[in-house]
C-alpha cells in the first residue's frame, strides 16, 4: 500500500538507517481518510512492534489535518498517565500523512455500552467520566502551548473550528428551526444557545479536547480508556465534553439499559466531577453542575436536530460543503428516532436542574419532531 511505504520513508529519513513495515491491516478510517495497521518488521529506532498509519488525500481540506497534528502533538507531550490517546511518532503535513502508536484492540465503548452485563456498562461509563476529567486537569492552563503548535502549521491552516461554525449556524437560525416545526422559541431558552456558544471561546472551565469524544472514539485496553481521532481538537470549556458524550452515548446502549439511562448518565458526571473538582471548586455544587451541563447539552441537542432541517433526511450533500467533515461525528446521526430521544432525555434533564422552561421546551420539541417523522 502507498501509505505503508511513505510512512516506511519518513521513518526511516527519521532514523537515518531502514524502516521496514509489513503485514498492513485497514482500518477503516472516517471515509475521507485511510488508517492501517503495520507490523514494524526492520526497526533500528527501538519502535513498537506495531505503528498506525494515518493519511489524507491530497484533494481534502488540510485545515482538519494541520490541527490534528498540533493536538498529537500536544498530547504526547502529556505525562504518560494524562495522555489522552495515541502517542505520535512521525508526521509529514506536506504529505498530510501521520505515523501513532498502536493502541492494540482493546474494546470499543459501542461493545461496551450494548452489552447484556449492566454493571460492566456502569463501569464503563464511570471510566469514560474519569478519563475525560483526568485529561481536563492535565491540560488546564496549557492554551498557550496548543496555540503555538497550531501557528506553525502553515500559514491559514489549522485555525479553524468547524463544530463551533456549525453551532454557531444552527443558534443563528434557531427562530426559523423553532418555526418549521411549529414550536414557540422562549427568550431563555435561546439565552441558553448563546450562553452555550461561548463555552467554545471563554467558559470558566477550559482544556484540552479531542473535539469528537463520542463513544466511537472511545477504546478501552490494558492501560484505561483511549481517546482516538484527533481531528478538530481544541481548547474549549469542559462541560461542552462532559455534555457532548451524555447526548451521544444513550443510543448505543442496550434494550435492558435504556431504563437506567439516567443512573448511568448520572454516574458519568460524578466520575467527571471527582476528577476536576479540585482544579474547579465551584463544581462541588450539584445545581452549579445540573445548570452548565445542561446548556452545553442543549446547544449539542440543538445541533443535531438543525442537521437534520430542513427537507429530507439527511440534508442533501451538494448543498452543505461541510457534510463530508461533519457525518463522521458521533453527534451526527440519520435515524430521526435518536433525535426525538436526545429531547426526551433533555426534558428528564432539565427537570433534575429545575430548568422548567427548558424543560418545556424540550418536551414540545421531541413531540413536535414525533409528530413530524415517526407518526
Amino acid at each position: 500500500m502507498s501509505v505503508v511505504r511513505a510512512a516506511e520513508a519518513l521513518l526511516s529519513q527519521r532514523a537515518g538507517s531502514p524502516v521496514v513495515l509489513d503485514d498492513p491491516e485497514d482500518l477503516g478510517g472516517s471515509g475521507r481518510t485511510t488508517v492501517v495497521r503495520a507490523r514494524v518488521a526492520q526497526n533500528p529506532l527501538s519502535l513498537d512492534r506495531s505503528l498506525v498509519i494515518k493519511a489524507l488525500p491530497e484533494h481534502e481540506d488540510p485545515h482538519a489535518f494541520h490541527r490534528e497534528i498540533a493536538s498529537y502533538k500536544y498530547a504526547t507531550a502529556l505525562p504518560n498517565e494524562s495522555r489522552p490517546g495515541p502517542q505520535l511518532i512521525a508526521s509529514d503535513p506536506d504529505a498530510r500523512l501521520m505515523v501513532l502508536s498502536d493502541l492494540g484492540h482493546g474494546r470499543s465503548m459501542p461493545e461496551l455500552l450494548s452489552g447484556t452485563d449492566p454493571e460492566e456498562t456502569r463501569r464503563a461509563v464511570s471510566a469514560w467520566g474519569q478519563a475525560l476529567g483526568r485529561m481536563h486537569a492535565a491540560t488546564v492552563g496549557g492554551e498557550g502551548d496548543f496555540q503555538a503548535l497550531l501557528r506553525r502549521g502553515p500559514s491559514g491552516t489549522g485555525g479553524r473550528d468547524i463544530l463551533r461554525e456549525q453551532a454557531e449556524r444552527a443558534v443563528a437560525e434557531a427562530a426559523d428551526y423553532a418555526a418549521q416545526l411549529d414550536v414557540a422559541l422562549p427568550e431563555a431558552v435561546l439565552a441558553a444557545l448563546r450562553d452555550a456558544l461561548h463555552l467554545f471561546g471563554e467558559g470558566d472551565h477550559r482544556a484540552f479536547s479531542p473535539s469528537d469524544v463520542g463513544p466511537e472514539n472511545i477504546l478501552i485496553n490494558d492501560e484505561g480508556v483511549q481517546f482516538m481521532d484527533y481531528e478538530w481538537g481544541g481548547f474549549r470549556d469542559a462541560t461542552l465534553d462532559i455534555a457532548y458524550a451524555l447526548v451521544t452515548f444513550t443510543a448505543q446502549l442496550s434494550p435492558g439499559d435504556l431504563a437506567r439511562a439516567t443512573d448511568l448518565e448520572v454516574a458519568m458526571v460524578d466520575a467527571w466531577r471527582s476528577e476536576v473538582v479540585s482544579i474547579w471548586p465551584a463544581l462541588a455544587h450539584e445545581r452549579e453542575v445540573r445548570r452548565k451541563v445542561l446548556t452545553a447539552r442543549l446547544l449539542w441537542v440543538w445541533l443535531s436536530t438543525g442537521w437534520m432541517l430542513p427537507g429530507e433526511v439527511p440534508p442533501p450533500e451538494a448543498d452543505d460543503p461541510d457534510w463530508g467533515l461533519r457525518r463522521d461525528w458521533a453527534l451526527h446521526t440519520n435515524d430521526p428516532r435518536v433525535i426525538v430521544a436526545r429531547w426526551t432525555d433533555l426534558a428528564a434533564a432539565a427537570e433534575r436542574a429545575g430548568a422548567e422552561t427548558i424543560g418545556n421546551f424540550a418536551a414540545d420539541v421531541g413531540l413536535a419532531l414525533q409528530r413530524a417523522w415517526l407518526a
